[in-house]
């Protein structure tokens, strides 16, 4: 139980309850088929009401991370049951952070992009090529293979940083990635599943893979600017992540 650890008390209790658990299945620390702790357990390590508890739990039920076996408890459901996609209000900043972020990384990795075509090595192709076999992958291994295609994403514009012989640039795209991991992982993971993950957005990548390879530094630049364009335009559009 020491990873359900004591939460202050906030207006948004059963927001920050609801998303440590979801953090917790998405992250693989609850497993699908696992039962959940009790109420009574959960409220007693989070220092809440068990109401509090019921709420957040409800929450999780609606987006399918959870299903109920009447008498029983609360199991983590498995992830093809996983259909509904729901975030909390408390979300909202986030995303738009997410959202700054993205246009952030735009022009930088644009300009890594560009400078990885006329500096890549064999290797880089090689690694780059992997990359992208790996997004391909996990575009047919279904709602389970999703972290998989971002993870794969993340290596495959890793690998272009590195290949853009600029170390500044490098560092400077780790640490907006390290941000991501630290405060905005769950809502990243949220939206790569409904708008980063489809044939369409792997044709992107596909066009920035091949423009590298063929050496065309206006090419390169211009693919990833797109991409980026039209992820950062794709998330701002979601009607179910608007802002009120």
């Amino acid at each position: 139980m020491d990873s359900f650890t004591r939460l202050s008390r906030r207006p948004s209790l059963t927001d920050d309850i609801s998303q440590k658990l979801s953090r917790m299945i998405l992250d693989g620390k609850l497993v699908a088929g696992e039962q959940l702790p009790t109420e009574q357990s959960l409220a007693e390590s989070f220092g809440v009401a068990r109401t509090v508890v019921r709420e957040a739990i409800s929450r999780l039920k609606h987006d399918g991370l959870v299903d109920s076996r009447q008498g029983v408890g609360a199991f983590v459901a498995e992830p093809s049951a996983r259909s509904a996609f729901r975030i909390s209000p408390a979300c909202f900043e986030k995303r738009q952070k997410l959202l700054e972020i993205l246009q952030l990384r735009t022009g930088i990795t644009s300009e890594a992009a560009g400078l990885a075509a006329v500096h890549r090595t064999d290797a880089d192709l090689q690694f780059m090529d992997t990359a992208y076999d790996n997004m391909e992958r996990a575009l047919s291994g279904g709602d389970a293979a999703a972290e998989k295609h971002v993870l794969a994403e993340r290596s495959f514009y890793q690998r272009i940083a590195e290949a853009s012989g600029n170390q500044y640039i490098l560092e400077f795209l780790s640490m907006l990635d390290t941000r991501i991991d630290m405060e905005l992982r769950s809502v990243a993971m949220k939206n790569a599943r409904v708008t980063e993950w489809s044939a369409e957005v792997l044709a992107e990548h596909k066009a920035v893979l091949e423009a590298i390879r063929a050496q065309d530094e206006t090419a390169a630049s211009q693919a990833v600017r797109y991409h980026y364009s039209l992820a950062a335009q794709r998330l701002a559009d979601r009607a179910d992540l608007a802002d009120t």
